[in-house]
């Protein structure tokens, strides 16, 4: 038996002892070479979709009326000019599906222009006629399950769906291939919005199931305990859906986004099953739970790039803590969604939007920011539990900067030429992407004085610290995880821990870490969040991993070698197994390490890239252990 032999016999062994939420998770992706760029982009968006939502600004309070006057303020206002082009109907706008033959049909009390008569009954195809007349891409709501979220949660709203038990059951199960060809064909819909309420929200246990109003359903999802949840299951079913989509739009002109709120390990597989998936929780227009849903997205930054997006939910700004009173909290929140390349899907009431929320959401340098065409997303490359600095590389090779400050008293940020990976004896240009101005050059390092809740978004310019090449981490859009190495799946304990989004009290026992991913790869830190280290060697550039990973990483052409220095990182708990470090390039082996250890000196590993598109990093277990064992790739670079 060979060495590769015995290694997958161990891993095997490994894998069987541990819980089977556990084991579905880390058999998702094969740790051989693929030899090729894996992701096939679900839909058609290069860039992070922005538009207006009915949900937060109505929930199921909508009509045709109100929805038509928010297009046509989105195109009077300039915001449609902007980029907010989706037009979303949220959930409240179907009646009940028909017995006969399995046809939705609209509340046309609410869609008047849907009330067609003849053998259809209703349809919104004059309603997206009206809309796409207008310049604007539509939007619907649905879910995976036999029942919507308002069913669950909105028992006294009048706009429920009406009838038997039956012909309330208006999500996709069933009827996937049904109601996605009259949403994308007969409709001519370009977005939906598919939640997944039908299969967490109807066990037997909800009184309203008990009560016979509706038809019980196993919950796959139990939110929020991950290792009780079916998430092969879950998985299956968006798959499934993600293929219904192709087959009615084979050109892939749609958007599928993907809302299970952060549950069943979302935040890892969304990026092969939806255009853009929701990282966390519903948004609501406290600060307290703004500042969650950024963190929900702020540690994923290898999930994100063009035709994949993070979702940390729609915007609030209008509302609450982020209304016309509040406008340095909203313009912080649209910094935080644009440094992270979040889709921006406005969520108020446009009639009643005064002019300054209008200009704020129309910023064009800070939605230049969130809609570059590189797609990447921020980097973190400061935090502490008050302040960040995070950021992000643009096409044309200049950065954008976030300075946060999460408090609410003044602080000072220190920006450095290292936070930007820019050499710090020479000058590096800033410009205020706010108030669309320079500002006064600066050489190595420059304080920031902010307020309380503000965040400074800035575009910098200077010499590179690599004179020829770019550090991996720099380019996150351009790294695809394969395969993460995680072995058993961990709450993130790194998000803000909002306040009870349901009152406030204090009678339970607190906000707890609940969305998995904990010890995915990480740029410019360990997956658990720490420098990385190697014998005491600090790298503040590179790639942290767990071994048993994969990465993928694009390789623009006229590279000529990959640099790296490679070791078992000092945080490590696993200190048993060693690593080996492995480099193809389109399915070649170019380079491969001793076997590392713990307390071992980082090596070198370099490989020459010429005309090769798509390298892999691999980091190999060998031998077992009961902790997880940290891989560091300490200063990664294409050169």
């Amino acid at each position: 038996m060979g060495k590769t032999s015995r290694t997958v016999l161990a891993a095997a062994a490994l894998l069987a002892t541990l819980p089977a939420g556990a084991q579905q998770h880390a058999g998702t992706a094969s740790l051989a070479s693929s030899g090729r760029w894996s992701h096939v982009p679900v839909g058609k968006a290069p860039t992070p979709p922005m538009g207006w939502s009915s949900w937060n600004a109505f929930r199921v309070d909508i009509s045709e009326a109100r929805i038509l006057d928010a297009a046509q303020r989105l195109v009077d206002t300039g915001l449609a000019g902007a980029g907010y082009r989706y037009v979303n109907v949220d959930d409240g706008w179907w009646l009940k599906r028909r017995t006969g033959d399995g046809r939705l049909q609209v509340r046309t009390g609410l869609f008047p222009s849907a009330a067609i008569g003849g053998a259809k009954g209703s349809s919104l195809r004059p309603f997206t006629d009206r809309l796409h007349a207008m310049g604007l891409k539509a939007g619907l709501y649905t879910d995976i399950g036999r029942n919507a979220c308002s069913q669950a949660y909105d028992a006294d709203s009048p706009n429920l769906p009406e009838g038997t038990m039956a012909e309330r059951e208006v999500g996709l199960s069933g009827f996937m291939d049904r109601d996605i060809a009259l949403f994308f064909g007969e409709w001519n819909f370009d977005f939906v919005k598919v939640d997944g309420c039908g299969l967490s929200s109807y066990g037997p246990e909800r009184a309203y199931v008990a009560s016979g109003q509706y038809r019980e359903v196993k919950p796959l999802i139990i939110d929020p305990n991950v290792y009780q949840t079916d998430i092969a299951g879950t998985k299956r079913l968006y798959a499934g859906l993600r293929e219904t989509l192709r087959r009615a739009r084979p050109d892939g002109d749609f958007v599928l986004s993907v809302c299970l709120w952060g549950t069943a390990n979302v935040r890892s597989w969304g990026q092969d099953h939806g255009t853009m998936w929701r990282t966390s929780s519903d948004i609501d227009d406290t600060w307290s739970h703004m500042v969650h849903n950024f963190d929900s997205v702020a540690t994923r930054e290898f999930y994100a790039g063009p035709g994949r997006w993070n979702d940390p939910d729609m915007l609030e700004i209008g509302n609450g803590d982020f209304d016309g009173d509040h406008l340095l909290q909203a313009r912080t929140h649209l910094s935080l969604w644009a440094i992270m390349a979040a889709p921006l899907m406005i969520g108020t009431d446009l009639s009643k939007a005064p002019g300054a929320i209008v200009d704020l959401l129309g910023a064009p340098e800070v939605l230049a920011i969130d809609q570059d065409p590189a797609g990447h997303q921020g980097v973190i490359a400061y935090a502490d539990n008050d302040r960040q600095i995070v950021v992000k590389t643009l096409a044309d090779g200049r950065k954008a900067v976030l300075l946060f400050n999460r408090t609410q008293a003044p602080t000072t940020l220190t920006l450095t030429a290292e936070h930007l990976k820019m050499a710090a004896s020479t000058p590096i240009t800033v410009r205020d992407a706010w108030e669309r101005q320079d500002l006064t050059p600066f050489t190595g390092r420059r304080n920031f004085e902010l307020q309380g809740r503000e965040a400074q978004l800035l575009v910098v310019s200077g010499r590179h610290a690599l004179q020829a090449g770019y550090y991996l981490s720099e380019r996150p859009a351009e790294v695809y995880v394969a395969r993460d190495g995680i072995r058993a799946l961990q709450a993130d304990p790194v998000i803000h821990r909002m306040l009870d989004p349901y009152g406030g009290s204090t009678e339970g026992s607190g906000s707890r870490p609940v969305y998995a991913g904990w010890g995915a790869p990480r740029a410019d830190a360990t997956p658990y969040d720490e420098t990385l280290r190697v014998v005491n060697v600090p790298y503040r550039h590179g790639i942290g991993a767990l071994a048993g990973s994969r990465l993928e990483v694009k390789v623009p052409a006229g590279s000529r070698r990959f640099e790296a220095m490679v070791g078992v990182d000092d945080s490590t708990r696993g200190q048993a197994a060693s690593v080996v470090f492995e480099v193809y390039g389109d399915g070649r082996k170019l380079a491969v390490s001793r076997p590392m250890r713990f307390n071992q000196a980082a090596a070198a590993l370099s490989a020459d890239l010429r005309g090769v598109k798509v390298l892999e990093l691999i980091a190999r277990q060998v031998g077992t252990d009961t902790d997880p064992v940290l891989a560091t790739w300490g200063a990664a670079r294409v050169e």
